[in-house]
């Protein structure tokens, strides 16, 4: 197999910021040579043309979700940024809780990767409405990789991981998986729904708006007019008064957006 040439990288390249909105600057070639070479020698091509007209044309998404998952960088892990978390323990969620009359909050992790954001989500949540009867506490969890979503809906990690979190939580929300291993408890796991879903979408296919939206370390990779585009449309589905969450090495312009800036990388409607 030959090496991937300068014509067929911008074909790759063209094709991943069309489709999800990733954009790759030249000094990444390597990178996409290295985690596509393997999909060309299972299928036999000798030249990343061929495995494009391949991509391009399949008709049973097999090769879409095998390219997502290969291109896409997932990196993280329990307790991630944690004055994210402690902002929403003691300040987003008192707030929303006010604005919500039917007790039903709605949250999105809408990069969920390996499932330690939503979960750790998702255990703040249950701690903050424990004594709080009739809720709907449930989380969307959302990533473009159906490879990290499967480990995300098994919810079973190594053990150094899970001892990232407070000792109360592991043995509150965790059951143990093996020798070496914790698995997320049930009572935590019926509570999130994962799904495969691209942020490219066009229309995005949910009924009522959000009241706390994590979107972090997704943005980092997409151009200014990608992520202002998605930002406005994040906007539309919070509703007033909710919270955006997005990573720290990311930023709104605050200019052309209508969200208000309230810490390091947490925004509100």
């Amino acid at each position: 197999m030959n090496d991937i040439t300068d014509k067929e990288f911008r074909q790759i390249r063209d094709h991943i910021k069309d489709k999800y909105g990733i954009s790759l600057n030249d000094e990444k070639k390597s990178l996409v040579y290295s985690r596509l070479r393997t999909v060309l020698a299972e299928h036999g091509f000798t030249n990343f043309s061929q495995y494009f007209d391949y991509l391009v044309s399949d008709k049973t998404g097999q090769a879409a979700i095998s390219f997502v998952d290969r291109i896409t960088t997932n990196h993280t892990y329990f307790m991630r940024e944690s004055a994210h978390f402690d902002f929403l323990r003691d300040t987003a969620l008192p707030q929303v809780e006010g604005l919500i009359p039917d007790k039903d909050l709605r949250v999105w992790c809408a990069a969920s990767s390996s499932g330690e954001e939503p979960y750790t989500l998702q255990i703040i949540i249950e701690e903050f409405f424990r004594d709080k009867p009739g809720w709907n506490t449930e989380t969307l969890a959302t990533d473009i990789s159906s490879k990290v979503l499967a480990k995300a809906v098994q919810g079973v990690y190594a053990n150094e991981s899970v001892m990232l979190l407070p000792p109360e939580w592991r043995n509150k929300y965790f059951r143990k998986s093996g020798e070496s291993n914790m698995a997320v408890a049930d009572e935590v796991k019926k509570k999130l729904t994962f799904r495969i879903f691209n942020l490219m979408e066009e229309k995005f296919p949910f009924k009522k708006p959000f009241h706390i939206i994590f979107a972090r370390n997704v943005m980092i990779y997409f151009d200014n007019e990608t992520r202002d585009a998605l930002v406005r449309r994040f906007y539309d589905f919070i509703v007033d008064g909710g919270y955006l969450f997005i990573g720290h090495s990311e930023s709104l312009s605050h200019t052309d957006t209508k969200f208000k800036y309230v810490m390091p990388a947490v925004y509100r409607k």
